[in-house]
């Protein structure tokens, strides 16, 4: 350390920290500035139409089975699931932020409560339009947001048992898995999106919204994030220099597709609809 220090070069081990830690922030910056956009479309576009026309205004919206009239439940689990998601999806970025964590920790600890509560109620709500509401897709579609559902729920239930245990470091880990599977509506979304931007949309049928991409994706929405997030901490826990860079350099990867979807999907979903 010390002739690297006089030499003013930098050990292997260092370069491969510092490109892991510029990755991992570059990743959630875009993640955060993409996540936002969508909560400024659900606020912007659902916000005033419910607003304006209430429940049956979502009969208006592309939501499948949006408005089912008599079905007062299914209504009000619609609307809810759609502004729950402001929550989720803007709350989780925040929770993650080093300085709001260190600066305000009132406000994160509360936040935190709201988040974990919103998230669990947001998941009951979708596991109960899948299956007693009815939505597009097939079963295997219905069997994958499910599991999201179920993940959401025990990852929220284990991340407050660390945090109740003062166990922050355990916890902070917990939470990172549960942001990741509660944005499974967002990344799907934006991977949907991407992939029509860049195949035309090979493996989808727009009629039936089936298909071989989408049954592979309604799984990969959450399982293909937790697992890169597992090997993100395995990698700066435990691999050397080269596992960090090459773990770096597949972070920059990642980041340059979600970027894509983000593009696409801000450019030919949302906002259109505004």
């Amino acid at each position: 350390m010390t002739e690297a220090v006089l030499t003013g070069r930098l050990g292997p081990g260092v370069t491969a920290d510092k490109a892991l830690k510029a990755a991992a922030t570059l990743w959630f910056l875009v993640a955060t500035l993409g996540q936002w956009i969508f909560v400024f479309y659900v606020l912007a576009y659902y916000g005033p139409l419910i607003l304006q026309g209430g429940l049956e205004a979502l009969s208006e919206t592309q939501l499948p089975n949006g408005f089912v009239r008599g079905d007062t439940p299914g209504n009000v689990a619609v609307a809810a699931h759609l502004f729950l998601a402001v929550v989720i999806i803007g709350g989780g970025s925040l929770q993650l932020i080093p300085q709001v964590r260190a600066r305000f920790p009132n406000f994160h600890r509360r936040l935190g409560r709201i988040y974990i509560l919103t998230a669990v109620t947001s998941s009951i709500a979708g596991i109960y339009i899948i299956w007693m509401r009815g939505s597009i897709g097939d079963m295997l579609q219905h069997v994958a947001i499910t599991l999201d559902g179920v993940l959401i729920i025990i990852f929220a239930g284990i991340a407050i048992r660390y945090a109740i245990a003062r166990d922050i470091k355990t916890h902070r880990r917990w939470a990172l898995r549960l942001f990741m599977v509660a944005s499974g509506v967002w990344f799907f979304r934006i991977g949907f999106m991407g992939w029509v931007f860049l195949t035309g949309g090979v493996g989808i049928d727009f009629e039936s919204f089936t298909g071989p991409f989408l049954s592979i994706w309604t799984f990969g929405q959450f399982l293909l994030p937790l697992a890169v997030l597992e090997i993100y901490l395995r990698s700066k826990d435990r691999a050397g220099a080269a596992g960090r860079m090459a773990m770096a350099a597949g972070l920059f990867a990642l980041t340059i597709a979600m970027s894509i979807g983000i593009y696409a999907a801000t450019t030919s979903i949302w906002l259109p609809k505004l």
